[in-house]
Parts: structure tokens; C-alpha cells; sequence
């Protein structure tokens, strides 16, 4: 384990399956659709249509699936994008590269040059849940969408819609029942916490003599991770185009995992996963198709802290 593998991730994750690899949970962000072209043969996010792109999706997780545990989880993250056409011009996708200095931007989508069938000029794609939902009709479970909220998303200059700052996270599933530790990501209760007056409806504070809301009363100082989370996208030193911020995957890992389990993601990119995992005593395993990635990747790696600047 504790390995980075480079090629096309449903060739690697075959040869893992025939090795007997399991891992306990995967936590990954696929390339995004129609937005970067990486210069490399094979890469998933160039497909003609939207449904071509979705069923590729679909293949890598049933190669997922076959190394994954029977009580494993996934933790899947995509941004969405928007239709736009411009006929008889291709596509117009930026050329991303380790180097370059260039942020991922999901709400953008580079015009196309054929036209989708049931997409208008302007839609919103759905692409997230166009994935979940196959995913679904593919066997998986579908456990729990998560909103990952950016409170410094990148500006946008639109002015007849409200300027895009989230991104989903899928919790996904193998069978009904996973494990799942709840007790490791579960946050502190506001100190602020009180009783419900019933002849107003307004929250006062402990000590205020009204009798609890519903006879329930404040026993406990923490409480489950809700479902939106607010996380600040950040650059990494040695990167100039934003990762996913190892504060966002974290609580992923610590759910679905024990100390000593296995971390899986086929879209290594930087290496954030395999940090985190290794911060974590966990170990990882990963696939990543451009070559160009492994100096960042070992460089991340020998940084335990992941400290972000």
C-alpha cells in the first residue's frame, strides 16, 4: 500500500482486483465535464455528451466496487456546469497543466461545438445528480447528498443568477449496512443552545426559568456533523490552481475508516487524498492518469501537516 500508481484507473484498478486489494472507503473528484483538457489520451471529462460522460463515470465505480469492502463507503465530490453551444467551432476547453496558473471553475463550462440533446442554451446541466442517480440505478446506494459551501467562491460577472458557491459531495454505498463512525466527526453544540418559549416561538438561553421545548433538555456538548459544510477553498505552496482542501475530505476518512484502513482515490491529482490518509494514520492507494503529477504528489507527501499557505 501507501502507493501512486499512473494510467488509466479502471486498467489499474482491474489489476488490483486480480491482486485481491480491498480497500475500506474511496473518497475522489473526478474530472469535471467539458471544462479542462489535461493532454492525455483516454482522460474522462472530454466525452461528446453528457450521457457518454455519466456512463464512463459509471465504469470507473464498478471497478471501485469490485475492490471496495462490503461494508465500504464512497465519498464522491462534483461541481456542475452550464450549456452553452457554439455551433461548428468545437470545443473550447482551457489546457490545464501542473504548472499553469489556473483554478478549477466549475460553474463554467467551455462552449461546445455539438449540440446535447435536451440541454437548452444556458442550462444548467445537473451533472452531479445526472451521476448519482446512475450510480444509483448501477447497485449503489445512495446514502446522503452533502453540500460543500465555499464562503470565497471565485467571482463570476453574471447578473441574471446568483453567483455559484457549492459543490456536492455524495455519500455512496456498497450494501444497506457500512460502517460508519459518527462519533468522529461529530461537532461541538453552541454554547448558545436554550428553550423554546411556546407563546412566541423565540429560543432563550439556559436559566431563563421556561420550561424545555418538547420536555427535551441540553445533556449532551456534542452533536452529529450536519450535512452542509462550509469549507474555504485554498491554494496549496508548490501548486498554482486550487486543490481540495484536505479540511473537506477529512471528515470522510474519519467516518468511514479505522486507523490502519485503506484510502482509496482514482483521481489522485495532487495527492491530497494520500496526505490526508497519511496524517491520519491511514493508509492509501491511488491511480492518477497524468504522469506530470508525481513531483507534486511527493512533495505533498513528505509534508504531514499539510499546512496550506
Amino acid at each position: 500500500m501507501n502507493r501512486i500508481e499512473f494510467g488509466d484507473c479502471r486498467t489499474i484498478m482491474e489489476d488490483w482486483h486480480k491482486q485481491g486489494i480491498t480497500v475500506q472507503t474511496c473518497v475522489t473528484s473526478p474530472p469535471y465535464f467539458g471544462l479542462r483538457d489535461y493532454g492525455v489520451d483516454g482522460q474522462i471529462g472530454l466525452e461528446q455528451t453528457v450521457d457518454e460522460y455519466v456512463a464512463a463515470i459509471v465504469n470507473v465505480f464498478k471497478r471501485v466496487k469490485d475492490i471496495l469492502a462490503d461494508d465500504g463507503t464512497v465519498w464522491l465530490n462534483l461541481g456542475d456546469s452550464y450549456y452553452n453551444y457554439r455551433g461548428g467551432k468545437g470545443q473550447a476547453l482551457v489546457k490545464q497543466t501542473v504548472s499553469n496558473n489556473l483554478q478549477d471553475l466549475p460553474q463554467v463550462c467551455a462552449r461546445r461545438g455539438n449540440k446535447q440533446e435536451g440541454l437548452k442554451e444556458k442550462d444548467l446541466i445537473g451533472i452531479p445528480w445526472r451521476v448519482a442517480f446512475a450510480l444509483q440505478a448501477d447497485g449503489w446506494y445512495l446514502r446522503q447528498d452533502i453540500i460543500w459551501s465555499k464562503p470565497n467562491p471565485m467571482p463570476e460577472s453574471v447578473r441574471d443568477r446568483c453567483t455559484k458557491s457549492h459543490e456536492y459531495i455524495f455519500l455512496l454505498t456498497k450494501n444497506s449496512k457500512y460502517y460508519f463512525d459518527n462519533e468522529a466527526i461529530k461537532e461541538p453544540v453552541k454554547e448558545d443552545w436554550g428553550t423554546r418559549d411556546r407563546s412566541d416561538g423565540k429560543y432563550h438561553n439556559e436559566g431563563s426559568g421556561l420550561s424545555p421545548h418538547s420536555g427535551l433538555e441540553k445533556s449532551y456538548e456534542m452533536a452529529n456533523k450536519r450535512s452542509v459544510w462550509t469549507v474555504t477553498t485554498k491554494p496549496f505552496k508548490g501548486a498554482h490552481f486550487a486543490v481540495y482542501p484536505p479540511e473537506l475530505i477529512e471528515p470522510c476518512i474519519l467516518a468511514s475508516t479505522k486507523v490502519g484502513d485503506i484510502v482509496l482515490d482514482p483521481f489522485m491529482g495532487s495527492g491530497t487524498t494520500a496526505a490526508v490518509a497519511q496524517r491520519l494514520n491511514r493508509l492509501y492507494l491511488g491511480s492518477e492518469l497524468n504522469p506530470e503529477y508525481e513531483a507534486l504528489q511527493k512533495e505533498r507527501l513528505k509534508q504531514p501537516s499539510l499546512e496550506l499557505v
